[in-house]
Formats: C-alpha cells, structure tokens, sequence
C-alpha cells in the first residue's frame, strides 16, 4: 500500500542518504558494464554460438567441458596430411610441413589464451555477478522493504496524531 501510494504521489518517501544513493547507482553500473564486458568476452573467446551454449551448459552441470580442436589447429592437421600425401621430399609437402607446424603452435597458442582468459578474467566477473551482486540485490530489496514500513508507520503515526488533535478541538 505504502509503495503504491508513493508511486501515485499520495504518500511521503523517506529519501536515502546521498552517498548510498551514489553508491547504488555506481553498484548498477558497475554490475550493468561488467554483464557486456563478460558476454563480449565469451563471444571473442568463442565467436560460435552453438559452442558457447554447449559450454555453458556443461559449466551448469558441473562437467568438463570437452577439449575442442581450434580452428588453427585444425587447419596445421590438414595441412601435414596434404604434405604427407604430396610427399614430405617435394617443395610444397615441405612447405606445408612448415607452415603446418607453424599453425599447429598457433592454434595451442590459441588455446592456452582461451583458457587462460577463462580462468583468470572470466571467473571473476561470473564471481561478481553470482556472488556480490546476488548479495546487493538481496540487502536492497530488505532495505527498501524496511523503508517502506517505516513510511507506513509514519504515515499512520501522522494520521492518529491529526485524528488526537481533532478530537481535542472538538
């Protein structure tokens, strides 16, 4: 009733402390920047879609997630293949070694970035947003609910007051 009649301008709203007001407003933002920066992330890390869901879900069910050949990876296997069908004694199955070798170092490169990045920037920002924002969210519904009774208070308390001071008078 308190909050509804707030909310049609009926009723007195004890307002906060400027410097809580401040820092809710810098909790907002901080929790709303650092949702884009986590999902901009996971799309660099993993541009695939279908992959980020499969991993999420295994992350949900506590499983590990399967190792998965990167692209680079992928193309160095090609590659030595190609050389060892041209033949590793010909120039192109030569070059294709090389540069097989070469991708092949990228694409574990490329992994341990991956991995690293996970562990070492994403985890925290999903810690934050699991944890510490979990933990905001739940304080400041309290506090505005206590807010909200003692505005009601003070509204009925102001109510009885003029209620006394008009029976005096009459």
């Amino acid at each position: 009733l308190q909050f509804t009649e707030e909310k049609l301008g009926q009723a007195e709203k004890t307002e906060l402390d400027a410097h809580f007001e401040n820092l809710l407003a810098r909790a907002d933002c901080t929790k709303n920047w650092t949702e884009k920066i986590l999902r901009q992330t996971e799309v660099l890390l993993q541009p695939n879609p279908s992959a980020r869901v499969e991993e999420f879900l295994y992350e949900k069910l506590d499983r590990k997630v399967p190792s998965r050949v990167t692209n680079g990876e992928l193309l160095a296997q090609y590659m030595t293949e190609a050389a060892n069908d041209f033949g590793p004694g010909t120039p192109y199955g030569k070059t294709l070694i090389k540069v097989g070798e070469t991708q092949r170092l990228l694409g574990a490169a490329e992994r341990e970035f991956i991995h690293s990045a996970s562990l070492n920037f994403l985890t925290p920002l999903r810690n934050f947003l699991e944890g510490d924002w979990r933990t905001i969210s739940k304080e400041r519904r309290i506090l505005q609910n206590r807010r909200l009774d003692l505005d009601a208070c003070k509204a009925r308390l102001k109510k009885a007051k003029a209620a006394e001071a008009k029976a005096a008078v009459t």
